[in-house]
């Protein structure tokens, strides 16, 4: 099989799966480009609540294939700041389900992620410096935001390899599974990420990305919703609410 992003939707988890095995699921310039429009695709499916990323098999993404990016580095550079920027800003709650190597271009797109489960085994590495390649300012923020600086430092200009014990006292990690058992905490809890409200993620996301321009924009997201007056209901009624806020725009759904 070529190498390509493979995705599904079930259960209201649409699953996008970096898949080139053969070198330990390295993106593609071609993968890069697809991702964008797969993941505009996916954020207007009003099926979709909420997205895992993973890689085929036991690794997450090694980085980038440098084999199809022999052109202007600047222009591969730039392929993969578009994806990373689009996964970022993907309107619903986004998981990367990390298995192996996570390193690179790989590092980069598990941090675009809003929460990241590992395996006990995975290692992740930040590994420009070991090219000679500028890493993007957007990357740099991003990842700064999840460890601090001093071990943004670390990563940034070492190179090295940390494993997932490290990488979870760090920040860079949410939780750590023995291998046996990720897939089955990524199923339970991406089940109840698309239980609660889609209102309430989104404008969270939003503002803890800083977006706190956009106050006025949620007040009034909120008050057509119904998801409000449904929470309430719910809880006083001792039963699962039924939240119907779709995407942002979109009003209730039916």
């Amino acid at each position: 099989m070529e190498p390509q992003l493979l995705h599904s939707v079930a259960d209201g988890i649409a699953t996008v799966v970096i898949h080139h095995p053969a070198k330990r699921n390295a993106m593609t310039a071609g993968m890069w480009r697809a991702l964008p429009p797969l993941l505009d695709r996916l954020a207007a499916d009003p099926a979709v609540r909420a997205l895992v990323l993973t890689g085929e098999g036991g690794t997450f993404c090694a980085g980038a294939d440098i084999s199809t990016l022999r052109g202007s580095s600047d222009e591969a550079q730039g392929l993969a700041v578009r994806a990373e920027d689009a996964l970022a800003a993907f309107p619903k709650p986004t998981l990367a389900a990390v298995r192996g190597y996570c390193v690179g271009g790989g590092s980069q797109l598990a941090a675009a992620c809003d929460l990241r489960f590992a395996e006990s085994g995975a290692l992740f590495g930040v590994t420009p410096a070991k090219l000679g390649i500028v890493y993007p300012a957007s990357a740099t923020r991003r990842l700064v935001s999840l460890v601090g600086p001093a071990t943004a430092k670390y990563l940034l200009f070492s190179g090295e390899l940390i494993d997932a014990g490290r990488a979870l006292r760090t920040g860079l990690v949410d939780e750590v599974l023995p291998g046996d058992e990720l897939d089955k905490r990524v199923a339970e809890f991406t089940l109840v990420l698309a239980a609660r409200s889609l209102l309430t993620q989104a404008a969270a996301k939003e503002f803890a990305n800083g977006r706190t321009d956009r106050d006025a924009h949620w007040t009034e997201q909120a008050r057509g919703s119904g998801d409000t007056a449904e929470g309430v209901a719910a809880f006083l009624e001792r039963r699962p609410p039924r939240f119907t806020w779709s995407t942002p725009g979109s009003g209730p759904t039916t």
